[in-house]
């Protein structure tokens, strides 16, 4: 745990270093293609301190010099499978975007798209000494809080104060200066899957690169593509890419919890591609073109041309629907959303007072996922896009970047985390075996 505590403090230490030079890059390693954003920083406000601890603690005006996207080689499931393929992705990537920048990048952010998430829910209580909550009562009520029994080969991506309480007061963001007796958290961790972190670590460091943070894709699309009304009243964000849909609960402006189910967009392309006999790329080009998930009457009648390269003359000139293609489409697309609307049952967000669902990623640009969507979650559910950052291309506005461009925010304006504290080395959290309930069912 120590050593875990050191590596996110030095991450940190990273950052800071970036934001006073003023130039930082940020990287969305997905499934189907590699992002990545040059961030410029102005000065005064990058060497200004943190104050507030909160989700948007400590902020920085910045704009994006430069922008790039390849075609992501050597990544299944959010996660990197082949080192080299995925180095050399990575290196066009950054290349590409200092190119446009013009200049170098030595710091990089990271999103994980994969590495199977988990979300707990923690709190822990402290007795107040002098009256007044101080730095060193924050400090010591996050290292109050239990630490569950993650399992082998697991680490703490996240590990965030979401809400604190002073006596008989709940709901307070910052309660340093505040007066009172008992002080008591509410905390959310998310823990990975170790050997995704040393992967990423040892790929970012053989393109000469330094990693300055990482971030959780759920989380930075989350804080992309909801509004501020969302973020305080409760939604889920969806984002649905190529290997992986992530999802994403906020309440109160704080993420409460984080999944992901292993499949997206390039399945419905297999699909497509095993169905019809022909190449995945004409797949994912009849889907992109062609693509939807309700068909009417007129669909019967619309003829879509397969085009393959088998040397059969007959097999390489054959025709279908598009009803015939939603046919093969639509079941895949409904295992996706009933596997997320498995994991928000599972989380609770019934609890939530509100229930809005965003979709965004690449793959919510289907034809009618909305209106499927609503049918399935049972939920009041719209179609997100990212914020919109200033210098970010035209190219880059769409949902597909809804994780490059949160990745963006979370650089500029990072929510405080338990290793954001002077606790000391004897007080972290220690391992038990107990596992918090998910608070939110009984604050909210």
């Amino acid at each position: 745990m120590n050593l875990l505590y050191q590596s996110q403090r030095a991450m940190r230490a990273k950052r800071q270093e970036a934001l006073k030079r003023g130039v930082i890059a940020v990287l969305d390693i997905g499934t189907h293609k590699l992002s990545c954003l040059v961030l410029k920083f102005d000065q005064a406000d990058a060497a200004a301190p943190a104050e507030g601890i909160g989700a948007m603690a400590g902020q920085a005006n910045f704009r994006i010099i430069g922008a790039a996207t390849t075609r992501s080689r050597g990544v299944r499931f959010g996660e990197i499978d082949s080192c080299q393929e995925t180095e050399r992705a990575i290196r066009t990537a950054v290349q590409a975007a200092q190119k446009m920048a013009q200049l170098r990048v030595d710091h990089v952010i990271v999103a994980l798209a994969g590495a199977r998430p988990r979300s707990y829910g923690l709190d822990g209580e402290v007795a107040l000494t002098s009256g007044t909550v101080t730095d060193h009562d924050v400090a010591s009520v996050l290292a109050a809080c239990d630490m569950p029994d993650l399992g082998p080969g697991r680490e703490v991506l996240h590990a965030q104060p979401v809400n604190f309480s002073l006596d008989h007061r709940t709901g307070l963001t910052d309660p340093r200066g505040h007066v009172g007796n008992r002080l008591s958290v509410d905390m959310h961790l998310l823990s990975i899957e170790a050997h995704a972190i040393e992967i990423l670590l040892h790929c970012v460091k053989r393109c000469d690169l330094e990693l300055a943070g990482l971030a959780s894709a759920p989380y930075v699309s989350g804080v992309s593509s909801l509004v501020e009304d969302e973020q305080e009243l409760g939604a889920a964000c969806i984002d649905m890419g190529g290997g992986t849909t992530s999802l994403s609960i906020f309440i109160k402006k704080h993420m409460i919890f984080a999944d992901t189910v292993r499949m997206g967009g390039d399945h419905v392309t297999g699909d497509i591609s095993q169905g019809l006999q022909i190449p995945a790329g004409n797949a994912e080009r009849i889907k992109c073109r062609f693509g939807g998930v309700f068909a009417t009457g007129i669909d019967d009648r619309e003829i879509i041309e397969l085009e393959s390269e088998t040397g059969d003359w007959h097999h390489d000139r054959r025709t279908v629907t598009r009803a015939e293609l939603i046919g093969v489409m639509r079941p895949r697309v409904e295992e996706i959303l009933e596997e997320v609307r498995a994991r928000l049952d599972a989380a609770g967000f019934e609890h939530l007072p509100s229930q809005r669902i965003v979709l965004t990623g690449g793959a919510s640009q289907i034809p009618g996922l909305d209106g499927l969507a609503s049918r399935i979650l049972g939920n009041q559910v719209r179609l997100g896009r990212p914020l919109r950052v200033q210098g970010l291309p035209q190219s880059a506005c769409g949902p597909a970047f809804s994780a490059g461009v949160g990745l963006a925010l979370f650089a500029a304006y990072p929510q405080d985390e338990w290793w954001d504290f002077e606790t000391p080395a004897d007080r972290l959290p220690s391992r038990s075996l107990k596992r918090a309930v998910k608070w939110f069912r009984d604050n909210w």
